[in-house]
């Protein structure tokens, strides 16, 4: 009898043993499928194609997450606005999963939708900021929009509550723009965006960028963007093209061993800029 009781039990083990090996192999299964679909669903809403004008270059990069299900927040954008200048935007969306996917789709939708109406970079957060929260999503996202002239150089910007942009100029000059920012959107209504004005020159660069790029386990945000800001700088320079320097960012990420997505947006000006 003992015998008996010792093969039953262990037959009952085995059954167990099987039962919890399948129950792991199908969450394994969906993680990826989650995964998988994040990854999709969000490149299939990034821009298949830039906009082009006389010396513009624009260079853009894109790296999900390298753990688990930390992928579908991220997006940038670029689309010729209709008094012939560019809108440039780049934004992270909180979370990290087939919601914060879907999410970042309606507001870059939703943002270039407005653009059309205003392309005043304030105006037009403070406009998807409203939208945002009449969607009633808990998720909240943080952005920047430039305005850019290809034609002079001029450019106008406004944050929502996202990190700085760098820059950088031929004459080996580089920084991180020092402007003020609003909130993220999707928080508070009634909100205003300050808006402050640039020059991107013959030769410079502007580096948008999302957190992923600059801060991670093995970095913080501001040697992150120290960072970035050498690389600009060495670029300009060295005259080396947008798409060189934004691979090098994208690059340089793998070092600061971030768990978010990460995606950089370069503007290069070769064109003859007007005083």
């Amino acid at each position: 009898m003992p015998r008996k009781r010792s093969t039953d039990d262990g037959d009952e083990l085995l059954a167990r043993l099987g039962s919890l090996t399948a129950q792991a192999r199908e969450r394994a299964e969906l993680q990826r499928t989650q995964v998988e679909l994040a990854i999709a669903l969000q490149r299939g809403m990034l821009p298949r194609d830039l906009p082009t004008a006389p010396g513009l270059h624009l260079a853009v990069r894109y790296a999900p997450a390298c753990y688990g299900l930390n992928v579908g927040g991220d997006w940038y954008d670029a689309f010729p606005l209709p008094d012939g200048r560019i809108g440039l935007a780049i934004g992270d969306v909180q979370g990290h999963n087939i919601e914060a996917a879907a999410f970042m789709g309606q507001v870059r939708a939703g943002l270039r939708a407005l653009a059309f109406a205003t392309g005043e970079p304030g105006e037009l957060l403070a406009r998807t900021n409203d939208l945002l929260l009449s969607l009633g999503s808990e998720l909240f996202a943080t952005c920047t929009f430039m305005r850019l002239d290809p034609a002079t150089g001029a450019m106008e910007s406004a944050r929502a509550g996202h990190i700085p942009f760098v820059w950088a100029t031929a004459d080996g000059k580089s920084g991180v723009v020092d402007d003020e920012g609003g909130p993220p959107l999707g928080i508070q209504r009634g909100i205003d965006y300050p808006v402050t004005r640039h020059r991107l020159t013959t030769g410079g660069l502007f580096v948008l960028l999302t957190d992923g790029v600059v801060e991670g386990p093995s970095l913080a945000v501001e040697d992150g963007l120290e960072q970035v800001t050498r690389l600009a700088g060495i670029a300009a320079v060295a005259g080396l093209e947008s798409h060189a320097l934004a691979a090098a960012v994208i690059k340089g990420a793998e070092s600061v061993g971030h768990e978010d997505d990460a995606a950089v947006l370069v503007v290069g000006l070769d064109g003859p800029a007007r005083p």
